[in-house]
């Protein structure tokens, strides 16, 4: 895909799934001694599953090895195809994240057209109603000409379908060819924005400049010891 945000190189004919990767990404994260993984992915739509069962496999094969490792998948949208998020929320990860990136008002202008701010709170929304246990996650950037209410709004549309956390990061322009920054949002604004979740009923808020999508659960935030 093309968002213009996103410096990660796009492919018109990407090459076919190692089946060698999930075995081996679960040995590696093993033998390193993590307590807490984020697995992520480019988007495959070139895969008729969106990469799911790959995903999911490398999932079930980390906590085969070591069933106390925390694992965070941030996922693409898999086309909306809900089978596809049914299969990855099925898998046994912990956290199940994926980001509507921007407010809904400019999703056009940041997102590829193949994305689409509904789509990704469907995404959301049906994971958790697949495995209620579920801890639920998406992200925001800021810094691209959006207005405090529609930030607010998007807040309430994440808590309406039962999203756990949100993270706030600022937006910054990875090249030339891609979207200029519109401002570069205050750490007084980021912790104003941290506040208000929170108040709202977020679980989890991590906001600051530089603050990613990535950023991880500690272990007493999943409900783990």
């Amino acid at each position: 895909r093309g968002c213009r945000f996103c410096a990660v190189k796009t492919s018109r004919t990407p090459p076919p799934l190692d089946d060698q990767e999930p075995e081996n990404t679960a040995q590696a994260i093993v033998e390193w001694g993590l307590e807490y993984v984020v697995l992520t992915t480019v988007d495959r739509d070139d895969l008729s599953d969106g990469g799911s069962h790959h995903f999911a496999k490398t999932v079930q094969l980390i906590k085969q090895k070591n069933s106390n490792i925390l694992v965070e998948c941030l996922t693409g949208d898999f086309q909306g195809k809900l089978e596809d998020v049914e299969i990855l929320a099925r898998s046994g990860l912990d956290v199940y994240a994926h980001n509507v990136e921007t407010v809904e008002g400019l999703q056009r202008w940041v997102r590829d057209r193949r994305a689409g701010y509904k789509q990704s709170l469907s995404v959301l929304e049906n994971a958790k109603k697949f495995v209620p246990s579920l801890i639920t996650k998406s992200s925001i950037m800021l810094g691209l000409g959006e207005r405090d209410e529609e930030v607010r709004q998007t807040f309430k549309d994440l808590l309406n379908i039962g999203v756990d956390c949100v993270t706030l990061g600022q937006y910054l322009q990875p090249t030339k060819r891609h979207m200029k920054v519109d401002s570069m949002v205050t750490p007084e604004k980021f912790e104003y924005w941290k506040k208000e979740g929170e108040s709202m009923g977020f679980k989890y808020v991590a906001s600051g400049p530089m603050a990613v999508s990535y950023t991880h659960l500690r272990a007493h935030e999943t409900g783990r010891n």
